[in-house]
């Protein structure tokens, strides 16, 4: 790895770092925002209001809005799939329950890429696996009294799994970010608002403040941390990525601790810190490769 490739990687980590950051803060305000606005069509507004300011960039950079539509569509529909279990699945559980199934989808993208590539090589990443697992449990508390959302949110593990992987095959085949994003975007919010008006949800919020809502989750959550995600699995394994989003809840007990204003609990510190050990552990195997051939 030449010096221009190691910038490149160091970049995608902290992009990934940054994704998983914006993501952890989004656990109470989607739980909270669920109180003056429906589910499927709160990720109808956001994921809408992000594709049409990422087409105001397209445009404005004389790029094409509409390529890759077979990608882009089973992209869409892998995000909606999560998108729709996760927040709805919220309804039901609890931020602590959702964040803690949510992170299982690190133990489903080894076991996806094996369905998907049955010569992949991933034995030397397993031990960071089942180490970011430990810290998760730790972390989150594991499952308590187990309901309908958990079971949707694990829906939403697998997804989030499968999105990863498809995210990694597709820009790796060289197909422009920035249009897969802006189509996935739009996909996402045309089937959430077509399936509210399907089963005659209510469009309009109960409150002002859920279009303060929308406003966040559309430009950090969905358009900045998704944007530089697909940038960043450009030159990043995906299983060193599944390690560095499952930061993720290490991220939301942080901001819980501060800006929430919750009780420090040691065994939580020592789950986060168990996490932030695997992405390390996880870039091992390549420090030593780049090591030998040098």
């Amino acid at each position: 790895m030449n010096l221009t490739d190691r910038k490149k990687s160091r970049f995608a980590d902290l992009a990934l770092l940054y994704a998983a950051t914006i993501w952890g803060a989004t656990f109470f305000v989607v739980k909270d925002s669920l109180a003056t606005i429906d589910p499927v069509v709160l990720v109808g507004y956001r994921f809408l209001l992000a594709a049409a300011v990422l087409a105001i960039g397209l445009k404005i950079a004389k790029r094409p809005l509409f390529l890759y539509w077979k990608a882009s569509v089973q992209l869409g529909i892998i995000l909606w799939i999560l998108y729709i279990a996760q927040t709805v699945g919220l309804k039901y559980t609890t931020a602590s329950n959702s964040g803690f199934i949510t992170g299982l989808f690190v133990a489903f993208v080894p076991f996806f890429t094996i369905m998907m590539n049955r010569h992949a090589r991933i034995l030397s990443q397993m031990p960071a696996v089942m180490i970011s697992l430990i810290g998760l449990w730790l972390l989150t508390g594991g499952l308590t009294d187990i309901n309908k959302g958990d079971w949707l949110t694990m829906i939403c593990a697998m997804a989030y799994a499968g999105h990863l992987l498809y995210v990694d095959r597709f820009v790796k085949q060289g197909l422009d970010v920035y249009i897969l994003s802006f189509q996935q975007f739009l996909f996402v919010g045309l089937l959430s608002l077509l399936t509210a008006a399907v089963f005659q949800l209510p469009f309009v919020p109960t409150s002002i403040d859920a279009v303060g809502y929308v406003l966040f989750l559309a430009l950090l959550p969905t358009l900045s941390a998704f944007v530089l995600q697909l940038i960043a699995q450009k030159v990043v394994p995906p299983i060193r990525v599944s390690l560095i989003l499952a930061l993720e809840p290490v991220f939301a007990a942080l901001f819980a601790w501060t800006l929430g204003g919750e009780a420090f609990i040691l065994r939580r510190a020592l789950g986060g810190s168990l996490i932030f050990i695997a992405m390390i552990l996880s870039d091992l195997p390549a420090f030593l490769d780049r090591r030998r051939k040098t």
